[in-house]
């Protein structure tokens, strides 16, 4: 029994000197299996190790899943586009290389190019103070409190022929906010489409800004009058056809007031000055689309 214990004794002895001669290394390896500091540290360097490869393959994986991103979005639009009556008319085949990504400054209206559209990512931008400014609730219509200073639009084209400008529009609804896309002609006052691909609103009547039926009635609709001024909306019943409100206006969605106000308000906030009235100027002059 004494033997087994000096031997056991020179293992240690032999194991502490090879340790010593490993460094750090070797005096992990030489702690019991069952150490609570091994344990402890074993498992530091896993999370460390761990957090490493997933932080690489986050960095690494961004731009391919930007890019995925782009292009989803990029495919959405362009179902914005196929779906429409009369669409096919306008676009005979629409590839998503037809659809031009730019950045512009919501103020100016002018586009920035030193801005990656397929990293811009709007939403965060309107919660940044420094990326964002407060709306006046006077001119708050879409009742969002603050908006971005720059945008993401996207302009469709044949050649070099402008046919459509698609511009992203949001606002407060009755229970949620609306996430849409507005598409107009060239003309920047004919409305070619829209759709509202996010929103919670109650079911049955609010919801009811999703349906297809209700969303074809904004098909042709101008934006303003002769004289410019912002008409277009949703009117509070049934628009007749004789009715000089038809130009601009859609029925109201029964039971969904405040839905159809809100989507009124969001339009008419984003075709104004403090949306992307600037952009739609610059579009409108011989230099515009370039």
């Amino acid at each position: 029994m004494q033997k087994k214990s000096i031997e056991s004794s020179e293992e240690r002895d032999a194991d502490s000197e090879q340790a010593k001669g490993q460094g750090l290394f070797g005096a992990f390896r030489a702690l019991p299996k069952d150490s609570v500091p091994k344990a402890l540290l074993l498992a530091l360097i896993i999370s460390v190790v761990g957090g490493y490869l997933v932080t690489s393959s986050t960095v690494l994986l961004k731009p391919k899943y930007v890019a995925n991103q782009e292009r989803e979005r990029k495919e959405y639009l362009l179902e914005i586009v196929k779906r429409q009556p009369g669409m096919q008319g306008l676009f005979e085949t629409v590839e998503a290389e037809q659809v031009k990504a730019q950045v512009i400054d919501l103020e100016t209206g002018q586009p920035l190019p030193a801005i990656d559209p397929q990293t811009f990512d709007q939403r965060r931008a309107a919660k940044d103070p420094d990326q964002s400014i407060e709306i006046p609730s006077s001119r708050d219509f879409a009742n969002i409190k603050r908006r971005e200073k720059f945008a993401k639009v996207y302009q469709v084209e044949t050649g070099s022929e402008l046919k459509m400008i698609i511009l992203p529009v949001y606002g407060k609804g009755f229970t949620s906010t609306l996430y849409g896309y507005l598409g107009l002609a060239a003309d920047t006052n004919t409305v070619i489409a829209l759709n509202f691909y996010e929103q919670a609103e109650t079911p049955g009547l609010g919801a009811r800004v999703g349906d297809s039926q209700w969303l074809q009635q904004w098909q042709g609709k101008k934006i303003r009058d002769p004289v410019g001024n912002l008409r277009i909306g949703v009117a509070r019943g049934s628009v007749l056809a004789s009715s000089p409100a038809s130009s601009y206006e859609v029925d109201g969605i029964s039971g969904a007031t405040w839905t159809s106000r809100s989507v009124t308000n969001l339009l008419r906030f984003w075709l104004g000055e403090d949306g992307f009235g600037p952009y739609l100027s610059r579009l409108q002059s011989p230099e515009g689309e370039s």
